[in-house]
This record gives structure tokens, sequence and C-alpha cells, in this order.
């Protein structure tokens, strides 16, 4: 895509950073007190994220982790606590494995190379040029999701943005209108752009500085902008969430697996396909080691993730067998659900633990 003559990049950024000084965000969390590290954590949880969802856990996760040598040296499981709720967990494992190996290979100091900085897990380009320009002020473009909303609409990208060749054209434009000054302030400024006025619904056209640049605006089809993901029929699964409960009102909880859905966080036992009770228990006898006694299933419900749709059957159950059964180990915990979660727990198991303290099921 050649650079298009109405979108002249000195006026563009002259705009920007104009309207930036006026109406810009500079009373962020992270932006007080600006470290790479504060910067960094902040750039991973707004991967997908509003920043309205996201300050709560930034706060939060600051007050437990303050430091990149107190986020390496905690244990996994207390960062995905942290995180319950945010969704996209890989962030959350990528973000303290990054930490350890910066401990381990850069001496405990964020690196400043953005080499360096893309090789660290969950680091990307575009977060990688952010961390930067806030940091050291360092000249690179950011092409996160509200700078390629900014630059399809200005440039009426025919394509999905999302596709290689489209990514290829918006890094070629992002790189010519970064300016070699103020490049921290026009990296917050295009971002606060896509974030306050060049929305996804409802764009604020008449209060964007840009505007006159723009070619969606000039021919009235912003709406029309950016072009939509190609529709693909999202797919479907079905799993069971085993509810076992024992004599003390504790349920039984396991680790799942380190990837995948869900990876490091806690969950029910699942079972993959439905099936009758006795072959149920006879699943818990071989997998768990236990006897049950199966009730009704609670309705159905479902849980969206990006790329398919999990509809769920939460089945309660009782233990039978109180002893010599099913002891803890570092994968399966019995967990009190009236307490306070200090540990990472899956959006629709922290749904079911609420509605296992209202269902008196223990009493049953």
């Amino acid at each position: 895509m050649r650079l298009h003559e109405t979108i002249n990049p000195v006026k563009f950024r002259k705009r920007l950073l104009r309207w930036f000084d006026r109406h810009g965000r500079k009373d962020l969390p992270w932006q007080q007190r600006r470290t790479p590290y504060r910067v960094w954590v902040s750039e991973i949880m707004l991967q997908q994220t509003q920043v309205g969802t996201v300050i709560p856990y930034y706060k939060e996760f600051l007050r437990s982790f303050p430091n990149l040598k107190a986020l390496a040296a905690a244990p996994l499981d207390q960062v995905l606590a942290h995180w319950s709720g945010l969704g996209y967990y890989a962030r959350a494992r990528n973000l303290h494995k990054a930490a350890i190996l910066i401990q381990q290979i850069h001496g405990g100091r964020f690196p400043r190379d953005l080499e360096a900085v893309t090789a660290l897990p969950g680091i990307g380009r575009s977060t990688a040029g952010a961390i930067l320009a806030f940091c050291f002020d360092q000249r690179h473009p950011i092409l996160d999701g509200n700078v390629k909303r900014v630059l399809a609409r200005m440039l009426t990208l025919e394509q999905w943005p999302g596709g290689r060749e489209a990514e290829q054209s918006l890094w070629q434009w992002a790189e010519t209108l970064t300016p070699h000054q103020r490049v921290a302030d026009y990296t917050q400024a295009i971002m606060d752009l896509g974030a306050t006025v060049c929305t996804r619904s409802k764009p604020a056209c008449d209060a964007c500085p840009v505007n006159t640049l723009c070619m969606a605006n000039a021919s009235g089809a912003v709406n029309a902008y950016p072009r939509p993901r190609p529709k693909k029929d999202k797919a479907r699964k079905s799993t069971t969430m085993l509810m076992i409960m024992n004599c003390d009102g504790r349920v039984l909880l396991q680790r799942r697996p380190p990837t995948g859905i869900w990876g490091g966080l806690w969950s029910f036992p699942q079972l993959e396909t439905p099936a009758s009770a006795s072959a149920v228990n006879d699943w818990a006898r071989q997998h768990l080691g236990i006897d049950i006694r199966t009730g009704a299933a609670w309705p159905k419900f479902e849980h969206h993730f990006s790329h398919y749709t999990l509809k769920i059957t939460p089945l309660p159950a009782k233990l039978l067998r109180t002893s010599g059964t099913c002891m803890e180990d570092t994968g399966t915990v019995w967990y009190n659900p009236n307490h306070t979660s200090d540990r990472g727990l899956a959006t629709p198991v922290q749904r079911l633990l609420n509605e296992l303290r209202k269902s008196k099921w223990h009493e049953q």
C-alpha cells in the first residue's frame, strides 16, 4: 500500500500531539512513577482488555508484586490468583516466566534493546515498542488494536487489519508516522485517540484532531472500517464439571495443565463427554480413586472463548468413601468454597463456587 497523498505525516503528528496536550490521558496509574516494570505490567494487562477493567487489577497486582524481583520470586499460583477474572491467562504465565528470565539473564534489569525485549515470553513488537518508548523515549512504532483501528479508518483499508498483508502495510504506516521527538507522548496520544475518540462504535469524528486527514470520514463511511474479520463458524465444545463435596463441605479442585484452556488454574474435575451416573462414578473411581454419589445436574451454561464456545454442565456429587482416598498433592486440593480464594480460579469455577455457597447442597 503506497502512502496516500492526503495523509501528511507532519500534519498528522502536529495535530495529534496538540490534541494530546489538551485532552490526552495523563493520570492513569501506570503513568505515575513510570518504570519499565510498571509499564510492562500495564501493557500486558491492557492486551485485549479495556482500561476501566484493568485499573483495579493493576493496583492490586502492584500491591502484591511491587517490583520485578517480587514477581519473579512469587509462586505462579499466587500470580494467577491475582489474574483471576481478567482472562487470557497465558498473559499471566508469560509475565511470571519473563520476570524470572529477566532476573536470570539480565541481572534483574529490564532490557533496553528491542530484540532482547521481544525475546521475552508474551512480549511482541508492539508491546516492546510501547515499553521502550514510554520508559526510554526510544523511537519504535506501535500497532495495538486501537492504532490499527485509527489507521484502518484513515486509509479506508479494505482488508481485515489482522491479516498478514494488511499488518505489514499498517506497520509501514506506523513507522512513517512515528516522530523522532516526543516519542512517548506520541505513543500515548495515538493510543488515546483510538481508545477515547476513534472508538469501535460511535466514533466521535467531530472531536477528532485528524478528521480532515481521514479518508473514512471524508467518504462518510467511518462505521464501515475497520473491515471485520472474515466470518468463520465458531466451534462448540462440551464439558461436565464434577463438583465433588466431602463431609466437611469442601470441594475437590484440580490444577489444570500448564498450557491450554485455563492453563495452571484450578478447576473442578472435568469429563469431556456427557455420561450416565454409573459411568461418572466409574470415571471418578478410575481417575480420582474415590467413590461418589451424583446428584441432579444443574442448568447448563456457556463460556465464550475467542475461538470457540464451551457448554458447561455442572454436576454436584457427594464423596462416599472418606478415608484413604484422593489425598491432596500438588495437583489436587479439597477447597473451602466459603473462603476468599488465594488460588487462580477459572471464571466458570468462581461462578459455580458462588452458587455452591448459596445452594445448601452440602446439607442434602
